[in-house]
């Protein structure tokens, strides 16, 4: 089989990552287009890549007869537009985070994929792909531990960038162990509370940070997450599962552990996101391009765990300027046939 002809459209930081992962790393598919806002930088990216394009226009990219799937990087509010583009197209697509940037919406695309029958649409939750999510995910189905009966998670960052406000804390930051909470346990968030303590001095001024967020799911298990994301240290991301006959711990960076003069114990942190799931994007993009090729439903998380994210973060920024815990509304997913 011929390799699969993908278009990236928004070449900015992760986009970017995207092109070069599947111009070096992933086997079976080549890069044919290229698109971002930025008409200069998707030129001189396509420039430098064999038998690829730079097309100015992201629909006109998705409908490219020399297009086979798309890979969409592109700022979230784009999303929705761009995603029912590759539904009426039939062509299945890889939407990095957030599906789209409201509740209504992301259902809405929900729906009309459900309408063809096929999956075509998978969300780009890396940490699904990631080795030690992985091997907790098996702990917990093959019963090891027991039934698990709480969540405690640690997310933080060194730094974010300008404009990043508190609910985005929610949005761009949370967002991952609402799909971790629901992968690891299989059962949806039924509340959040999000509560703010003291904010970092050193941090950005307004920014709450950091925020803790409580999530109670769909059978009463509790999640715990702490989010820091102006730490100034390192990259840091860790969840311990704890239940009925143990507990389980990832991301505690100890590869190496080192003894020295004078007297300091310890390793080095993650840097950044790059180096802790930087083969987990890969495995994501390799499986997907896999299955494309393959004819079958794409491998990895759905439309729905899109809309799933979508109806968590905005019940919890509501949270956040509440400060009250608030109940998730989701739709019924058996009265969506297919989703």
């Amino acid at each position: 089989m011929s390799d699969l002809r993908v278009a990236v459209l928004g070449v900015g930081l992760m986009g970017a990552d995207h092109v070069e992962r599947l111009s070096s790393r992933i086997s079976g598919a080549r890069v044919a287009v290229v698109n971002d806002f930025l008409t200069d930088k998707a030129e001189k990216l396509a420039a430098g890549i064999p038998g690829c394009r730079a097309i100015g226009d992201p629909l006109d990219a998705i409908a490219d007869p020399d297009v086979d799937a798309v890979v969409l990087a592109t700022p979230g509010p784009t999303h929705e537009k761009q995603l029912l583009a590759c539904l009426d197209h039939g062509k299945p697509v890889l939407c990095e985070k957030p599906l789209t940037t409201d509740v209504e919406s992301a259902l809405a695309v929900v729906k009309r994929e459900a309408e063809l029958g096929k999956r075509l649409i998978q969300v780009g939750f890396m940490r699904r792909f990631d080795d030690e999510y992985m091997a907790l995910k098996a702990m917990l189905d093959e019963g090891e531990l027991g039934q698990p009966l709480v969540l405690h998670c640690a997310h933080r960052n060194p730094a974010v960038p300008h404009g990043f406000d508190s609910a985005m804390v929610v949005r761009d930051s949370l967002v991952h162990e609402i799909d971790v909470t629901r992968f690891l346990f299989d059962e949806e968030i039924a509340s959040i509370q999000i509560i703010k303590p003291a904010p970092n001095p050193a941090g950005p001024e307004g920014l709450s940070d950091p925020q803790i967020a409580i999530l109670r799911t769909a059978s009463g298990k509790h999640v715990d997450v702490e989010l820091f994301v102006h730490t100034g240290v390192a990259y840091e991301v860790r969840t311990e599962v704890v239940a009925e006959r143990g507990s389980a711990m990832i991301g505690l960076d100890v590869n190496v552990v080192r003894r020295s003069q004078p007297g300091m114990w310890g390793g080095r942190i993650t840097p950044g996101f790059r180096e802790r799931f930087g083969r987990a994007y890969d495995t994501e993009i390799q499986r997907w391009v896999d299955a494309v090729r393959s004819g079958a439903n794409v491998d990895g998380p759905t439309a729905w765990d899109g809309y799933a994210a979508a109806a968590v973060c905005e019940a919890g920024v509501e949270s956040l300027r509440s400060g009250q815990p608030v109940e998730v509304s989701l739709v019924a997913r058996d009265s969506i046939p297919g989703a």
